[in-house]
């Protein structure tokens, strides 16, 4: 099937500039070369039911022209429990995706999401998108979303290879949302199910997003901007402050920052101009829409609208009290993972009429 043929004739008429952009994310993957190869650790830790996670490291190379990306992929689950299926987990803008899904805090497990949705039974992968952790960053572009769809085209079949699986659960938060939801409507029958956190369609009704269109000439110009403390706390504080442990979110910063010092401004643009990037019609597999109470960036009737428009039968949108933005780094943590387990977790239907 031709990844063009998915590209939908029934948007809103974009500008020329948004056109050309949409028609890229069609682009057949035939230009990518891809091979997994190996680098495998010993068990990291022990879970509660005296069962080891084992944590190991992956590589994929993926050939853009004649030059070699390489891309991290890492894997937490108890061996011989992952019955509940694989998740993959997918970033947003400013941060890699160790700190994001496997956030290491003494005293406070919950805050690796992959430690804890491996104890629940799942094969569990994040990826550092090219420019983020310990991807390769060398290339002088500014890694959009576009390009974050293209590495999912590269990495998620050799997970399916790997685990013997023919589709693959997508988790996507903020612009990893945008990334996970553009592969889904490319490759629907690679994704089983798929949950959109901190999701935005056209952006209207954020504030956050009103107050980035002001600095568009920043990211137009530069590839990357820099990274701080005081930037990754504003990303707790901006929405609705008291939403997360502030312990929480130092160790959150720091782990960010022992990777980059610096993110790339693609997506930041593509938020800020692209807007919208994803065809709900296009959302065929069975879909959660996951909105924190307070968040500045998922406008609540944008999401509603953009439910309303998803064909899928088995579809939910879940508003979550007392999060913002960063739902995984909260301190109602507890409740985004029992939302997802619950939607990756739901009985096939018997009957669909």
């Amino acid at each position: 099937m031709n990844p063009e043929d998915n590209i939908s004739a029934d948007l809103p008429e974009p500008s020329k500039q948004r056109r050309r952009y949409l028609a890229w994310l069609g682009l057949a993957p035939s230009i990518l070369a891809t091979k997994l190869s190996f680098a495998q650790g010993e068990p990291v830790k022990k879970s509660s039911s005296n069962s080891f996670i084992e944590g190991r490291e992956y590589w994929v190379n993926r050939k853009v022209d004649a030059q070699n990306i390489r891309l991290f992929l890492w894997r937490k689950r108890i061996v011989g429990n992952t019955a509940k299926g694989v998740i993959l987990f997918i970033h947003g803008s400013s941060m890699a995706g160790t700190p994001t899904f496997d956030l290491q805090i003494p005293g406070k497990p919950e805050y690796s999401a992959m430690d804890t949705f491996a104890r629940l039974g799942y094969d569990t992968w994040s990826l550092d998108h090219e420019g983020y952790g310990r991807s390769d960053k060398g290339r002088q572009i500014n890694f959009n979303i576009a390009n974050g769809i293209e590495d999912l085209e590269a990495v998620i079949p050799e997970i399916l290879k790997l685990t013997g699986q023919s589709s693959i659960m997508l988790y996507g938060i903020s612009s990893g949302s945008l990334r996970a939801a553009g592969y889904a409507q490319l490759y629907p029958r690679h994704v089983s199910r798929i949950a959109l956190d901190a999701f935005v369609w056209t952006g209207e009704g954020s504030p956050t997003l009103a107050d980035r269109r002001k600095r568009i000439a920043q990211w137009e110009s530069n590839n990357r901007r820099p990274v701080d403390k005081a930037m990754i706390s504003s990303v707790f504080t901006r929405d609705h402050p008291g939403t997360a442990d502030p312990a929480v979110v130092d160790a959150f910063a720091n782990a960010i920052l022992a990777l980059d010092s610096s993110m790339p401004t693609g997506t930041y643009y593509d938020m800020s101009v692209n807007l919208p990037v994803i065809d709900p019609e296009k959302m065929v597999m069975p879909t959660l829409i996951m909105r924190g109470q307070y968040d500045g960036i998922a406008g609540f009737q944008d999401l509603l609208n953009f439910f309303a428009k998803i064909p899928s039968p088995d579809k939910q949108f879940s508003v979550m009290p007392g999060i913002a933005h960063a739902s995984f780094q909260e301190r109602n943590v507890a409740i985004a993972y029992h939302v997802l387990d619950g939607f990756f977790s739901q009985p096939k239907p018997v009957y669909r009429g």
